[in-house]
């Protein structure tokens, strides 16, 4: 095992033409990296145009994200995320895809990103993401051409939960929907519950509450993987 993950963050950082600003959710990064650096794994920073990534949700009250940004290696890596050309996929055992709604317009066409995520799924790695960073998650498509979320049971941001931050008619598309669309069995909670599903090498979470959960079941997946080898 590499004891190394790749969290991808958005490099979009304007909520439609609303004028808002966005990118990635704060503590859907934070809360992941505590999980995964207190287990031992060393975390890069990836963003679709790399360099700084936009922060949307940005709160130091919380102890959790004060932490994160007061480790001078994770701020200096968000505000130096790497290119995906940068990327060598085989150094990673899970790839993480941040949420924020910055995630809508600029994850789901990266191709880059979406072959990244398939070498390392296919190295018998873990594709991970929260809230709306599964966006990421529909147009990876495995070598046997079937999309990789095709039948696997999938959690994210629900369309209950876009229209209750009156966000259904900004955002390009509704991710629950556009999940199911791909062959994805959508499974949620409540609004702004914490939830998340491991099926298949996949972990996804369904809002910012789930973060932890989605640290939680990568670090866990990733050890039975261990110790069955």
């Amino acid at each position: 095992m590499n004891m190394r993950v790749l969290f991808v963050v958005t490099s979009h950082d304007k909520k439609g033409d609303t004028g808002q600003p966005t990118g990635f959710y704060f503590s859907e990064v934070a809360h992941p990296w505590e999980v995964l650096s207190n287990a031992g794994y060393e975390i890069d920073f990836v963003s679709p145009q790399g360099g700084k990534a936009p922060i949307e949700g940005f709160d130091l009250s919380d102890p959790v994200n004060r932490k994160f940004w007061e480790d001078f290696v994770c701020e200096h890596k968000v505000q130096n995320t790497m290119k995906p050309s940068q990327v060598k996929p085989e150094k990673y055992d899970a790839i993480f895809y941040a949420g924020g709604h910055g995630a809508m317009w600029n994850f789901p066409q990266n191709q880059e990103l979406a072959e990244i995520a398939r070498k390392i799924y296919e190295n018998g790695g873990i594709v991970s993401a929260v809230c709306h960073g599964p966006a990421g998650l529909l147009n990876i498509k495995l070598s046997n051409g079937t999309y990789l979320i095709d039948g696997k049971r999938i959690s994210g941001f629900t369309n209950e939960e876009e229209k209750a931050v009156k966000m259904e008619n900004v955002v390009p598309f509704l991710l629950e929907t556009a999940l199911e669309e791909r062959g994805a069995i959508v499974e949620k909670t409540g609004n702004f519950q914490p939830f998340a599903i491991v099926h298949d090498r996949v972990v996804t979470g369904q809002n910012p509450q789930s973060a932890y959960k989605v640290g939680e079941g990568i670090v866990d997946t990733l050890q039975k993987m261990k110790n069955e080898k």
